[in-house]
């Protein structure tokens, strides 16, 4: 079986890091692709002990906020 999550990935310096939102699970890698191949490795490792047990897919939104600038 599978199923289709959610991939968040952003780059911190000379990472990428990718999150699951779906699962709270985070990984990185030097590469987009590597971080998110090992997202993917480790939510599947998640999953091993109990294929059934993730929660329904979480809506994700974006929104704004006002940021005050730091003196």
């Amino acid at each position: 079986m599978q199923k289709t999550f959610s991939a968040v990935i952003t780059k911190e310096g000379k990472w990428f890091v990718s999150f699951c939102p779906e699962l709270g699970v985070s990984l990185q890698g030097r590469t987009r692709k590597t971080a998110l191949k090992n997202l993917r490795e480790a939510v599947e490792l998640f999953l091993e002990d109990d294929p059934i047990g993730f929660p329904e897919k979480r809506e994700v939104a974006e929104f704004k906020a006002r940021v005050l600038a730091l003196a």
